[in-house]
């Protein structure tokens, strides 16, 4: 009789899944953010609106609603999750934020707004960068922005 370990397995599965691409082979090395949400449908929706990110994967429970989804930012990759207990408000304690390089952080910063964020720090220059800061519907924070120079 086999043995598994639950959290063993899990883990396993995590690991492979942000190894694979949609595709199901491995491309490279990588890490991915992995985001807990209260509503997969919704954050997919919003991360479209917001950032114009696309659906590389997702995985659905028994009656098609998703429940893990991999998206895609120009090419940066990361994940969601449906977590009934994710709030903005348990998400707010963490220390995590993600930060965005893109060529014009006005534009979706501005397009980010529209979709549902709010602004935490508005798009400005210093220290060697033109950033914002805003935080989702989901809790998360996000800066977007560009380097102004090489160091």
């Amino acid at each position: 009789m086999p043995h598994f370990n639950k959290a063993t397995d899990i883990s396993r599965r995590d690991a492979e899944m942000s190894s694979y691409s949609s595709k199901s082979e491995l491309n490279k090395t990588n890490i991915a953010p992995w985001l807990s949400v209260s509503n997969v449908a919704e954050a997919i929706n919003y991360y479209q609106a917001a950032f114009g990110v696309v659906e590389l994967y997702c995985l659905n429970d028994d009656d098609g609603k998703p429940i893990v989804a991999q998206l895609s930012l120009g090419g940066a990759d990361f994940w969601i999750q449906e977590d009934p207990d994710s709030s903005p408000d348990s998400v707010a304690r963490g220390s995590f934020r993600m930060i965005v390089s893109v060529n014009d952080p006005d534009s979706m910063f501005v397009q980010a707004l529209a979709a549902g964020a709010a602004e935490v720090a508005p798009v400005s220059e210093g220290y060697g960068w033109r950033v914002g800061r805003l935080v989702d519907p989901f809790g998360y924070h996000w800066e977007i922005g560009k380097p102004l120079s090489n160091c």
